[in-house]
Order: C-alpha cells, then sequence, then structure tokens
C-alpha cells in the first residue's frame, strides 16, 4: 500500500488510528514526491531527523519517479486540472500507486476521486 503524507503526518502527530494502520500494514510505501513533501513540512533539523528515523524504523518503500508515472501524470494534469483541480504532487503520487499496481492509502480522497483504475482506502481521522 501506498500511504499519502497526509496519513504520514497523522502519525507523526501520534494519531492512534494512523499509527495502527501503519503498524497493521504489511508493507509501506510512499512516493518520492510523499517523501519531498514530509521534507518541505519540517521545521527544524529535529523534526528532519524524526522523520528520517521514521521512515527507517518502518521500512519504508519510497518508489521513485519513473518515465511511465511521468507521463501518465501528464495525462492526469493535462485531463483533469481544469474540471477537477489535479495538481502535479497528486498526480505524480496517484501514477505511482497505479504504476505500482498499489492501493493509496488517503485521507483527501477528493483529491484523486477523477482518476480511473485508482483503488483508494480513505483514512479517516475520527
Amino acid at each position: 500500500m501506498i500511504f499519502d503524507s497526509d496519513v504520514l503526518i497523522w502519525a507523526f502527530r501520534d494519531n492512534q488510528k494512523a499509527n495502527q494502520l501503519l503498524l497493521d500494514a504489511e508493507n509501506i510505501c510512499i512516493s518520492a514526491v510523499s517523501y519531498m513533501e514530509l521534507m518541505q513540512g519540517v521545521l527544524n533539523k529535529q523534526e528532519l531527523l524524526q522523520i528520517k528515523k521514521f521512515l527507517k524504523a518502518f521500512d519504508v518503500l519510497i518508489y521513485d519517479i519513473t518515465p511511465e508515472i511521468t507521463h501518465r501524470a501528464m495525462e492526469y494534469v493535462e485531463n483533469y486540472a481544469l474540471s477537477d483541480s489535479m495538481e502535479l504532487a497528486d498526480a505524480l503520487i496517484a501514477s505511482t500507486a497505479i504504476e505500482n499496481n498499489e492501493t493509496l492509502c488517503t485521507a483527501n480522497g477528493k483529491h484523486y476521486k477523477c482518476v480511473p483504475d485508482l483503488q483508494m482506502d480513505l483514512f479517516k481521522v475520527d
């Protein structure tokens, strides 16, 4: 399963439901885009080290952005930016999930609802 950065952020905030979801997951994967989103959100070096330690502890697999992922994401942005406000990062994350035959676990289902053939597992915070 590929986890969107929002689910990981809930886990970092010590949300018990998010933590249990990660503990129960067979494999924890993220897109390189989600990794970069996490790195952009850090406030200091201590948070950076905590995130890197977390990713290592959970043996998180980070999927690189391949030419196939890029091509698919370009199609999503072209087809859905105007109609559904598809953004670059979301297009790349959705493409990563589809190209790797993974389900995307996200709390932001509305960001991906326009993507055909995307398997989603919606995370609800409450």
